[in-house]
């Protein structure tokens, strides 16, 4: 398979990162401590944010920071884990035989961050909630493909996560507990991505799909590969 598409913009969020200044420098070093505070909120209403997950908080912040000004037709949000933390915070509710809150219920399911994103948004975007393990980058962008392949048409594109309980921590490797990227993507041919067989080639640092796309795309790396799981992908960046 094979993929093109320019981006318009870029914002993300994560501990200690909150511009993309914040970023550039990041995609300089070697390390980051993600250890470091969470930004603050700008965007997204104090009342709202309450109730929601640092990450949904974040993926929300940073969709709303690229829609302002701009009008997309297509949203979609990308989350290995979604609502990992409210669910299984739940599930030890019930556990204890302990009543359920209505709230952590209501935004327990794995489309609260772009269900929330429209209404907060106040806009009508259709949108898809995507969940496909390590390649959710990679698999959103496939599902961006036939809008960006009509005339003028804008997809935005949040991929995030949170911190995965304790009780997981012996089954998943978490390198980063809470980020979200954002892109708008339209139609072009400012980078191809090709999928080709597994290769024995392993990136530096064992970073999600978009996290590992974003650190390649701002050290202007011309080709560079992101690891799937069944297969790997190709990724120039056309000057």
């Amino acid at each position: 398979m094979r993929l093109s598409f320019s981006i318009e913009n870029w914002f993300a969020l994560s501990a200690g990162l909150s511009s993309k200044s914040d970023w550039q420098l990041w995609s300089k070093q070697i390390n980051h401590n993600w250890d470091l505070h969470i930004p603050k909120l700008n965007k997204l209403p104090m009342m709202q944010a309450r109730r929601m997950s640092i990450s949904s908080r974040l993926a929300v912040e940073v969709a709303l920071e690229l829609i302002e000004n701009n009008n997309v037709d297509l949203a979609i949000f990308s989350s290995q884990h979604g609502e990992l933390e409210k669910t299984y915070k739940i599930l030890v509710s019930l556990n204890q035989a302990n009543d359920i809150s209505p709230t952590d219920f209501a935004l327990s399911v794995h489309n609260t961050a772009s269900g929330l994103f429209t209404i907060i948004a106040k806009q009508a975007i259709p949108i898809t909630s995507i969940s496909a393990n390590n390649d959710g980058f990679q698999q959103s962008l496939i599902e961006a493909l036939p809008t960006l392949q009509q005339k003028d048409k804008k997809v935005l594109l949040i991929d995030f996560d949170g911190m995965v309980p304790e009780s997981y921590q012996t089954e998943i490797h978490q390198i980063i507990p809470y980020y979200a990227i954002g892109y708008i993507l339209t139609n072009g041919n400012q980078l191809t991505c090709q999928s080709i067989n597994k290769t024995s080639q392993k990136n530096p640092i064992n970073y999600p799909q978009s996290l590992a796309f974003l650190h390649a795309y701002l050290n202007k790396k011309q080709n560079f590969i992101i690891q799937g799981l069944s297969q790997d992908w190709q990724w120039t960046i056309n000057t």
